[in-house]
């Protein structure tokens, strides 16, 4: 009996051992948790565009970015857990998710009904700054003119 249990543990063991990573246990993502590292923590929007979409009739004004280290699985990818502060059209926070290169910081997570964003993309402005832009997403049927960008420049808080 103490045999079959041993032996049993031990599979056990085995394929526990054998079972596959999970998005944030990979060696790409350690690449990127050291890429995103700078890029993490609380920043003030210093000077920013107040976005207006016509087609929604409200004026859009993100005050803060906060860009946590924790982590998050969408899909098949890893990435960190954030929040973007508006106080325009109403004070609101939204949860968001984002990820760092050595070049820029990608933010997601927009929720449909809030319109036709598709993220935010910033890059080092300086040592302490970053500058950035609200990405569009047409394919959720609001077409923006040409030219139209909400831009921003946030420092560390």
């Amino acid at each position: 009996m103490r045999g079959r249990s041993l032996a049993g543990l031990a599979l056990a063991v085995s394929l526990l051992a054998c079972a596959p990573a999970g998005p944030c246990r990979t060696t790409e993502f350690r690449r990127v948790r050291s890429y995103s590292r700078p890029y993490s923590g609380h920043w003030v929007v210093a000077r920013g565009d107040t976005l207006t979409m016509p087609e929604m009739g409200d004026r859009f004004r993100l005050t803060d970015i906060v860009l946590d280290t924790d982590t998050v699985v969408v899909g098949r990818e890893c990435h960190f857990s954030g929040r973007l502060i508006f106080i325009v059209p109403k004070a609101e926070t939204l949860a968001v998710t984002w990820f760092g290169v050595p070049e820029h910081v990608t933010i997601f997570g927009w929720p449909a009904e809030l319109g036709p964003f598709g993220g935010i993309n910033a890059s080092w402005w300086g040592r302490d700054s970053l500058r950035g832009a609200v990405l569009f997403d047409e394919q959720l049927g609001v077409q923006v003119r040409p030219g139209a960008t909400a831009q921003f420049v946030a420092g560390r808080r």
